[in-house]
């Protein structure tokens, strides 16, 4: 491989372009729908093709400043609003895109922690989640310098309320629920929490970026939510939602929304003692690349509602073809009940990891949780069902078999 150094001459095109074909040769191929996070595959080749013409058009504008690139003011603002639009904002435009997830809910811990100190008069704010929250969560009050006070759920995967009360104080400042958590797929009682929120005057925070995207169209197919989540609940403060995952942009790009903009300000960052002029920015970051900016607003664009509602039918009819399938295969059981996208299913008779190691050596790249082995759907997985359940079949019967590594631990996805 090397030790890294700079070549001492560059390397032509073709050779560069071979060496990365090369490098990639080990990656999993996403296209083929044997991943099941990472990367949402919408299976239509014109999006995609499209998409990337339009990350060639804008590899190298820097939206650092709005004032120079005010075409990526406005689609920032476009893709922000149809997001508020999408998740009953009050006012669709009070939001910013973010470069994913982890950055929309570090926003959204580090607004509420200045809300605290410079409206409330706290002078050290804690939030209070449940472990299900996704990790990003734990990242922020880290970074922060802030107390996270984690809380169990019960045996849906849902928080319960009372736990989330009986943990916090006259220092709390933020309370977190998921739409749907990561791990089990399911919606966290939403109207409890915003009743919650209500009475301790504390913010509440909807972790949508799963969900965000999804919810509003699974909704209006008629599928069972149980619950509403978004800014329809009085106390929901702020929804962050990922348009790289069910918005079918590419990497990175998220959105965090809120219901006050005196909180959204609170995220705004100047600076006026510097040498070099005014210094500003609305998220974490100063640099920022025009590319995932243009790519957001053009998913948004190209898709459409009609088009965000066909491709939500085809995640639907897969989510339910794996569920009653791996259902069918004995020995195998879903965690719970997910309500959308997402699950984790195990087994109380075979080794789960050895069957996963099964499913890996057959090409597939399933995530690993601490209970079992989690998939997230996608559209293109309406393809792939019947050969999945036939190579998971496989795997039951041939467990014994295989490696059985210990770990049934996995990554997730930003």
């Amino acid at each position: 491989m090397g030790d890294g150094a700079l070549p001492d001459q560059g390397l032509k095109k073709d050779e560069l372009l071979a060496r990365l074909d090369e490098m990639r040769a080990g990656d999993a191929d996403w296209r083929s729908g044997r991943t099941f996070s990472l990367v949402y595959n919408l299976d239509d080749d014109e999006h995609e093709e499209a998409l990337e013409e339009v990350a060639i058009r804008f590899l190298h504008e820097n939206a650092l400043n709005p004032f120079k690139f005010p075409s990526l003011v406005q689609m920032d603002q476009e893709v922000v609003s149809a997001a508020g639009h999408l998740l009953h904002a009050p006012d669709p435009r009070h939001g910013k895109l973010t470069s994913g997830g982890t950055e929309s809910l570090f926003l959204a811990v580090q607004s509420a922690r200045d809300w605290a100190r410079n409206v409330g008069g706290i002078a050290e704010p804690n939030l209070v989640t449940p472990i299900t929250a996704h990790p990003a969560l734990a990242k922020a009050a880290h970074y922060l310098d802030i107390e996270q006070r984690k809380v169990g759920v019960g045996p849906s995967g849902r928080v319960d309320p009372d736990s989330i009360e009986a943990a916090m104080d006259s220092d709390t400042a933020l309370i977190v629920g998921s739409a749907p958590n990561y791990p089990f797929g399911v919606i966290d009682p939403i109207p409890e929490l915003g009743e919650i929120a209500q009475r301790h005057g504390t913010l509440l925070h909807v972790d949508g970026c799963l969900g965000g995207w999804l919810l509003p169209f699974w909704e209006e197919l008629g599928e069972r939510l149980p619950c509403q989540w978004d800014f329809r609940v009085p106390g929901v403060t702020s929804i962050s939602a990922d348009v790289h995952k069910y918005g079918y942009a590419y990497k990175g790009a998220s959105v965090i929304i809120y219901r006050d903009k005196a909180v959204l300000e609170q995220q705004y960052f100047l600076y006026d003692e510097w040498p070099g002029g005014l210094y500003g920015s609305a998220t974490t970051a100063g640099t920022r690349s025009a590319s995932p900016i243009a790519g957001a607003w053009a998913a948004t664009r190209l898709l459409g509602h009609d088009g965000y509602l066909a491709a939500t039918a085809k995640v639907r009819d897969a989510f339910h073809a794996f569920i009653e399938g791996i259902e069918a295969i004995e020995g195998l059981v879903v965690t719970g009940t997910p309500d959308v996208a997402c699950f984790e299913f195990g087994s109380d008779r075979y080794d789960i990891a050895a069957i996963g190691d099964v499913m890996d050596d057959r090409g597939w790249h399933l995530d690993r949780q601490q209970g079992g082995l989690h998939l997230i759907v996608f559209p293109f997985h309406t393809k792939i069902v019947p050969e999945f359940l036939d190579d998971l079949a496989h795997a039951v019967t041939t467990h014994g078999e295989s490696r059985g590594t210990a770990a049934v631990y996995g990554a997730v996805g930003d």
